[in-house]
């Protein structure tokens, strides 16, 4: 599978894994970004993708970011739908207690490209009984 990239600037890099067999391929920031304690900032990657049909890119947080600095991607997982053509955003969130400072060219977060199902919805009266039933938030203990 192939996924067409448009470099819309200058300083734009492609997708690229940082090791053979990754499943997430590192996306960089093409602007400088301070994000401070409790803010969110949405940065350019300076990337358009053609994601091809039966396909999704998620955009997934790094997590030497997230562990180290607290910075998240606030969507997590971002979508990109096969149908869009915009440049690829990334909205970050600093849940640290510093500012972050993003440079040109650094790695803000990863994306995965999945194959995706498209189901079809159908309402029915009563669904098929499962041992977990409707057990949710914290059903199965701590």
């Amino acid at each position: 599978m192939e996924v067409q990239v448009k470099l819309l600037h200058p300083l734009a890099q492609l997708p690229r894994r940082a090791h053979p067999g990754d499943a997430g391929a590192d996306l960089c920031s093409v602007e400088e970004v301070t994000i401070r304690p409790g803010e969110r900032k949405d940065v350019g990657t300076g990337l358009a993708l053609a994601i091809p049909s039966g396909y999704a890119g998620f955009v997934q947080p790094r997590s030497g970011l997230a562990f180290k600095h607290g910075i998240m991607v606030v969507n997590s997982p971002g979508l990109i739908d096969a149908g869009y053509r915009g440049e690829l955003r990334v909205s970050l969130y600093n849940s640290g207690d510093q500012p972050f400072s993003i440079g040109a060219g650094e790695r803000i977060a990863q994306l995965v490209v999945q194959a995706v199902e498209e189901p079809v919805f159908s309402p029915v009266e009563i669904l098929p009984v499962t041992r977990r039933g409707e057990g949710g938030f914290g059903s199965s203990g701590r």
